[in-house]
């Protein structure tokens, strides 16, 4: 059927909007009608990109059926807070959740896969779930909402409805989870709250497909117990490598500075990045750990740009398209005096989302005349040379920043 519109419940705390399936509709569904949200007063918003007025676009490709999970049937159980989330390299084992379950003032605990994928210059937190148990720890307007999680276990992603602007999502619906050019795409089925710590919820079956690490977070309520007080026998059960976010309504005004935080990067970053921790330390920016800081950033020079710090990964790529550039008499597009970083540890401005800059894969070239929201005036024949050494430029994104070049896929120049 065609992506033609969404609908958006009023009077919720936080706008919810489930749009068309990419299936075909239901006997008696027009195209392009949204599933019933199950509030009052529901009125169509703006057309999602397609085609309004039904006059013959191809219709959006089937769902596959090989990332469906069973359906979640109606919601059972009390909606409870997350008070706390815990992020580790590796799952969790079952002794592991069974002692944690054991520390006096926990009342559940839910187990998911958390990673982290690059999207267009955005690092989004996904979680890959159960929707039957994982529904109960999100705000009621979404835990409630049947369709949300039927859309989730049949192979679509539910988004944070913040997020619906700045996401590529394509005429048909779908979205690229990734920065290289055969990276998974999935239907955007849903726009829902979530938990805290989590942009977009898929399920299990997409989270192999993404190379999450099966288990490796936990959801934990606390119920009437204040979850500072359970915290260090949670962070003793886990181990130092585990990160300990409380999220509960008295912490999650802004990510808690105190602890370890941990990225695991999915996609052809994370063989360059691996497991990144780090922590808060104001004004946007965070502090890496030492170590990994140590055997991935480092200091080289590069043509034109000169002494340039990065990722040390992808010094060969990098050198070889300035070669290139250089040897194709371009160099005078380049502005060494205007290159604004590579390695910068922060969070993208105004958000908690790690910037690429963070893992030093991206750099930004030509700043003054290259401004987000504008075409810019890096030259073509630059652009090309990059992106043929595996770098996507961020001219081409919905929201451009075509200052800005970061790696979508390892070249090796030999």
């Amino acid at each position: 059927m065609h992506i033609t519109r969404a609908l958006t419940a009023t009077g919720l705390v936080v706008a919810l909007a489930v749009l068309p399936s990419c299936a075909s509709p239901s006997e008696g569904e027009e195209p392009g009608t949204q599933a019933s949200t199950g509030a009052e007063g529901s009125t169509p918003a703006a057309s999602t990109p397609g085609d309004p007025g039904g006059s013959g676009a191809p219709s959006a490709p089937a769902l596959d059926p090989a990332y469906a999970v069973d359906p979640p049937g109606p919601r059972e159980g009390a909606i409870e807070p997350s008070d706390m989330i815990l992020i580790g390299k590796t799952a969790f084992s079952d002794e592991t959740v069974a002692a944690i379950e054991g520390i006096k003032g926990i009342q559940r605990v839910v187990s998911f896969s958390h990673a982290q994928v690059t999207v267009e210059g955005n690092v989004l937190d996904i979680a890959a779930v159960d929707p039957s148990t994982y529904r109960n720890y999100t705000p009621v307007e979404s835990a409630d909402l049947q369709e949300v999680w039927d859309r989730v276990a049949a192979g679509e992603v539910a988004v944070l409805p913040e997020l619906r602007k700045q996401l590529p999502i394509d005429k048909a619906g779908f979205v690229r989870l990734g920065v290289e050019e055969d990276a998974p795409q999935v239907h955007v089925g849903a726009f829902a709250p979530q938990s805290p710590l989590v942009d977009a919820v898929v399920n299990s079956a997409w989270g192999e497909e993404l190379g999450m690490t099966p288990g490796n977070a936990l959801l934990i309520s606390t119920g009437i117990v204040a979850p500072q007080s359970v915290r260090k026998a949670v962070q003793a059960v886990a181990g130092d490598g585990v990160s300990v976010q409380l999220t509960d309504v008295a912490t999650s005004q802004g990510i808690d500075p105190s602890v370890q935080q941990t990225a695991v990067l999915v996609g052809s970053v994370a063989d360059v990045v691996g497991t990144f921790n780090y922590t808060v330390i104001g004004g946007g920016r965070i502090a890496p750990e030492p170590a990994w800081v140590a055997s991935h950033i480092s200091t080289e020079e590069i043509p034109i740009l000169g002494s340039v710090t990065c990722n040390r990964f992808i010094f060969p790529q990098l050198r070889a398209a300035f070669e290139e550039i250089v040897a194709r008499g371009l160099s005078d597009e380049i502005n060494p005096g205007e290159y604004a970083g590579c390695y910068y540890p922060r969070f993208i401005a105004g958000s908690t989302s790690l910037s690429n800059h963070s893992f030093g894969t991206a750099l930004d070239l030509n700043v003054p005349g290259n401004l987000r929201g504008t075409v810019g005036e890096m030259d073509r024949q630059v652009v090309a040379i990059m992106k043929k050494w595996g770098f996507a430029w961020g001219g081409d994104w919905r929201y451009t920043d075509p200052m800005h070049f970061e790696v979508n896929a390892l070249v090796d120049p030999r």
